[in-house]
This record gives structure tokens, C-alpha cells and sequence, in this order.
């Protein structure tokens, strides 16, 4: 399957100069420093963040499970209704929309004026950050719900039709595929650290592939994989999906080879994705947000959501604050509705929430005082301080 070029990549060269993926920004689902944290942001803190305060909403034609990029002062995020969207990051204003042929739960990444997102038309897509033309667009033979993570001019992404592609951020060339997943979906979203690719699969397994040939170096059998790892000072922190009578465990393993250095499990399944900060690992499973020891394992805090809830929401933590979604479900009128919630990172007290009217799936990306995310209610929020 060969990529399709349609335009002259003289548009790209247009945006070298441009600081698209700034460091304070919010550029893909991980952020480049792999752990979904923002060491950048100095606005919101503990002290104020309860004065947090809708700024602006954008509603789109479907659900929102995207998790919103930011770079350059411009919100990219996919919904439901096939559309990838750019929103002015102030306003909320829509920019520019590129319709794809089905839903786009894949959280774009931003790199050099490029927006790169996967769509489960089975295509991934290289577009124009400031127009939303079509650059590139590479066809796999499954959905592509998995996050693209860009890395030293590669794009790293995985397929429902059990691979995971390394494309040319330029071309959308296909430099590599690794397929070894049992005919399994790699839903997860790819990290890439220190010139190593970190993925799950539906297989059961967690993979470790070199960035530049997509040579096996490990694999490890903690179970099926939907949490995408973060990776953070020669250690994978990743959840599983499955478990048995006592839940699922999120999982430290070491990096160069795979060991399990500790598990600690959670009492239900795990979606979401790790962040990791100062030395604490924040998940979410079904039922709660916990905060455990990076080098231990060891429960710091844990909160819980709601009466019924599902956590998918992946925690994004950025100056003393986790930020998370929640789907939450009344206890007698069974109505569902989500929220927002901002939670100190020391000790899980709820410093702030926002509800919305059904659940928040999509990941919270904080950056420059704002806290952006989508929801199923099909609007995508935009939280900041008046």
C-alpha cells in the first residue's frame, strides 16, 4: 500500500519557521516527553485552579473521544462525525475541518505544520496544520483508532490490522511494519524513547521494537494491552487490560529489557494511559484515579469518580494539578453525564470539577492556563481562568 501525494512538499517547507509543537504546548496525545505531563505550564496551580471557568465550547456533528493537540495557539482534535478539526485555542473558532471516511477517535500529533491522525477509515493522514489540506495519506488494512507519536522525521502508529507502521513524516513512505501481534488490534498508542518504539496489543503481549528498523528487542506477556505506556527515566509504566478476580495491574518494566520491576493492581480494568511526574505515576482504571510510587509501586492516593463510573480518560498532570475526564452514572435515574476533574497531584483532593452531559472519554491536554477536552456530548471545552 503506497502512500498518496497530493500536494507539493514545497507547503511543508513554508512552515519550517513556524514553532508548531512549541515545548509549552500540548503537540500529541503523549506529549513528546512520553509521559503526558507539562513541566511548562505556570499558570494554573493548586491555589487557583478552583477558579477554573468555561472559556468556550465547539460543538461538532458526533462524540468527541479524541484527545485534543495544541501547538501554535491552534486545537486539533478528531470527532465521531469523521471530521478532523482546527479551533483558534481563544476563541474556539473553527479554523478548518478535513473530512475523512469514518470516525476519528485518534488524537492528532503536531510536528513542523503538520497535523498527523488516523481515522477508522484505515488510512492515516498528513495534513496541513494551517490550512487542513491533505499532504499525505497511507492506507493500512484495519481502523487506525491508535495515536500517531512522531519522532526524528518518523511517524510510529498501530492498525487494527495487527501492525505497527513507521512512516516518513515527509512522504508517508512506509519505512518498516512489525506484525508480530497474533492477528490481534494494536489500539494502543506508540511511545518512542531513546530510540526504542513501546506498544501493547491485543495479543496479550508489550512489545519493544528499534525506532529506526522495527527489529524485536523484548516482548513481555503482561496481557492485553489497551493503555499506552509512558516512559520516563529507563522505566515503561503500562496497564493492562484484562486481570483477573483483583483487576487488572498497571505495570513498571524496565526499559532495556523488559523485566518487571513492580506491579500494583488496580481492582478493575485499565484504559487509560500513565502520566508521570516528580516521581508519581497517575492512572485511571473503571473505578477510581490512582497516584502510585514511580520506584515502588506503592499507593500514594486514590480517588474515586462517582457513584457508577468509567475512567477511560487518560490523566495529563501539569503543575502540582491532574486533570481527568470521567463518565459518571446516577444511582437511581441511571442518566449518564461526565466530568472534569482537577485533582491535587500530592494528596488526590478534588480541587475542581465540571460536568457535562454525557461522558468524557477524551484526555485532557493543559497548556498555557488553559485545560482543553473533548466529550460524547460532542463538544469540545476549553477551561481557563477569567
Amino acid at each position: 500500500m503506497k502512500p498518496i501525494r497530493i500536494l507539493a512538499l514545497i507547503l511543508c517547507a513554508s512552515f519550517v519557521s513556524v514553532a508548531w509543537g512549541q515545548q509549552d504546548g500540548w503537540s500529541e496525545f503523549h506529549r513528546p516527553n512520553m509521559t503526558r505531563s507539562n513541566p511548562y505550564e505556570k499558570v494554573l496551580n493548586v491555589n487557583n485552579v478552583g477558579n477554573l471557568s468555561l472559556l468556550w465550547s465547539y460543538t461538532t456533528g458526533s462524540y468527541v473521544n479524541s484527545s485534543p493537540a495544541v501547538a501554535n495557539g491552534v486545537v486539533f482534535v478528531g470527532s465521531g462525525d469523521f471530521n478532523v478539526y482546527a479551533l483558534n485555542a481563544s476563541t474556539g473558532a473553527k479554523l478548518w475541518s478535513y473530512a475523512t471516511g469514518n470516525w476519528v477517535g485518534s488524537s492528532p500529533a503536531v510536528a513542523n505544520g503538520v497535523v498527523y491522525v488516523g481515522s477508522n477509515d484505515g488510512n492515516v493522514y498528513a495534513l496541513n496544520a494551517s490550512t487542513g489540506a491533505l499532504l499525505w495519506s497511507y492506507a493500512t488494512a484495519g481502523r487506525v483508532s491508535s495515536s500517531p507519536a512522531v519522532a526524528n522525521g518518523v511517524v510510529y502508529v498501530g492498525s487494527d490490522d495487527s501492525n505497527v507502521y513507521a512512516l516518513d513524516a515527509s512522504t508517508g513512505a512506509k519505512l518498516w511494519s512489525y506484525a508480530d501481534f497474533g492477528k490481534t488490534a494494536v489500539v494502543c498508542s506508540p511511545a518512542v524513547a531513546n530510540g526504542v518504539v513501546y506498544v501493547g496489543s491485543d495479543d496479550g503481549y508489550f512489545y519493544a521494537l528499534d525506532a529506526s528498523t522495527g527489529t524485536l528487542l523484548w516482548s513481555d506477556r503482561p496481557g492485553t494491552v489497551r493503555s499506552s505506556p509512558a516512559v520516563v527515566n529507563g522505566v515503561v509504566y503500562v496497564g493492562e487490560f484484562g486481570g483477573g478476580m483483583d483487576g487488572a495491574p498497571v505495570f513498571a518494566l524496565d526499559a532495556s529489557t523488559g523485566a518487571v520491576l513492580w506491579s500494583y493492581l488496580t481492582g478493575d480494568v485499565v484504559w487509560s494511559s500513565p502520566a508521570v511526574a516528580n516521581g508519581v505515576v497517575y492512572v485511571s482504571c473503571r473505578h477510581a484515579v490512582c497516584a502510585l510510587r514511580a520506584s515502588t509501586g506503592v499507593r500514594l492516593w486514590q480517588y474515586n469518580t462517582g457513584i457508577q463510573n468509567m475512567v477511560h480518560s487518560s490523566p495529563a498532570v501539569a503543575n502540582g494539578v491532574v486533570y481527568v475526564g470521567s463518565g459518571d452514572t446516577g444511582a437511581y435515574t441511571h442518566h449518564r453525564y461526565g466530568n472534569v476533574y482537577a485533582l491535587d497531584a500530592k494528596t488526590g483532593a478534588k480541587l475542581w470539577s465540571y460536568t457535562t452531559p454525557n461522558l468524557v472519554t477524551s484526555s485532557p491536554a493543559v497548556a498555557n492556563g488553559v485545560v482543553y477536552v473533548g466529550s460524547d456530548d460532542g463538544n469540545v471545552y476549553a477551561f481557563g481562568l477569567k
